[in-house]
């Protein structure tokens, strides 16, 4: 049997599952999500702990940030699994954050990727009052954003995320320690795509001056790191280190002394997600490409063919001056979703 989520990893659950859900789906800004009483009210309706509800309620701007996180999360998994048997559906997601799956590992790296970059970016912004900008040298917080080049504060965001997690001294518990590591590699992922970008300053376009910050990559890219680090996720289990005394996760032959800080960890093979269950909807009516992904994504039931009409621009034309007009064509198209049986 495979141990519970540690419950000082609560609030990516709560991320992966809870805030996702749809009832929990981001909403529309209200008109007075300024006010301190809106902001209090966004932090209450929010599943945390008392803990986590009071730094909430410290900061104005983090009830927000945390409803951008599970945005960026749930865009970027969907988009990474779209032609997958798994396509991060919401139905069986309190399931599956139960087990010890590869796509648990990848739900939680994705969710405190995206809890990590969203703070960085939401201290950059100013949309955060308790942070600011990175700390890069000779740059003045003030300065830097009257010139528009504020650098992404991920040292502060990582520090803050891990004191909203809660998270200590690492646990005895196999599955506590899986799930802290694959929190890490989600932070790690994002921090590995911090770059340092440069403006220059000074007459007609001299670099007399120039100024360098911090600045995050796209979440696209971490998230496609991610996606990587899924597929070559490793399967690990507990073992005792003999000098020590300690346990700690060992993998496979190539991984002997235990897995890499960047590798994804799991403790048991995936289902195939074929049929529906209380895991997946399974692939019944799923869209997929003739040529590339049907034969996989329906599981050897095959699929069906349609024809679908589509409308497009086209026969584009360059008026005088500067207007485009077009017209407009309908095309037929053939649209292959997986069979149910």
């Amino acid at each position: 049997k495979v141990p519970p989520p540690g419950p000082e990893l609560a609030v990516l659950c709560y991320v992966t599952h809870g805030l996702i859900g749809r009832e929990f789906l981001p909403a529309p800004i209200p008109s007075d999500a300024q006010s301190d009483k809106a902001h209090l009210k966004q932090c209450e309706q929010l599943a945390l702990n008392r803990r986590q509800k009071r730094l909430c309620r410290r900061d104005p701007g983090l009830a927000e940030t945390l409803r951008e996180s599970v945005r960026l999360s749930l865009l970027e998994c969907r988009y990474q699994f779209r032609n997958e048997r798994w396509n991060c559906s919401l139905d069986g997601r309190g399931s599956l954050i139960k087990r010890g799956f590869k796509e648990t590992a990848f739900l939680l790296a994705i969710s405190s990727a995206a809890l990590s970059h969203a703070l960085a970016k939401a201290c950059s912004s100013g949309r955060m009052e308790r942070c600011t900008c990175d700390d890069s040298p000779e740059l003045q917080h003030r300065e830097a954003w009257k010139w528009g080049i504020c650098g992404d504060n991920l040292k502060y965001s990582t520090k803050l995320l891990k004191n909203f997690l809660g998270s200590k001294r690492v646990s005895k518990d196999l599955r506590a320690q899986i799930d802290s590591h694959n929190v890490n590699v989600g932070i790690r992922a994002v921090k590995s795509g911090l770059k340092t970008t440069c403006k220059c300053h000074g007459v007609s376009g001299s670099c007399a001056v120039r100024t360098c910050w911090k600045q995050l990559s796209p979440f696209h890219d971490t998230g496609r790191l991610l996606k990587f680090r899924y597929d070559s996720a490793v399967r690990v289990y507990s073992a005792t280190n003999d000098a020590t005394g300690e346990t700690q996760l060992a993998g496979a032959h190539r991984h002997n002394n235990g897995p890499r800080p960047t590798d994804l960890v799991y403790l048991e093979d995936s289902p195939s997600f074929c049929r529906p269950s209380r895991y997946s909807p399974g692939t019944a009516g799923r869209p997929c490409a003739k040529d590339t992904s049907c034969q996989s994504l329906c599981c050897g039931r095959g699929y069906n063919t349609a024809l679908r009409l589509t409308t497009l621009s086209c026969h584009c034309q360059v008026r005088w001056c500067c207007h485009v007009e077009c017209q407009t064509c309908v095309r037929e198209e053939e649209v292959y979703t997986c069979k149910k049986h």
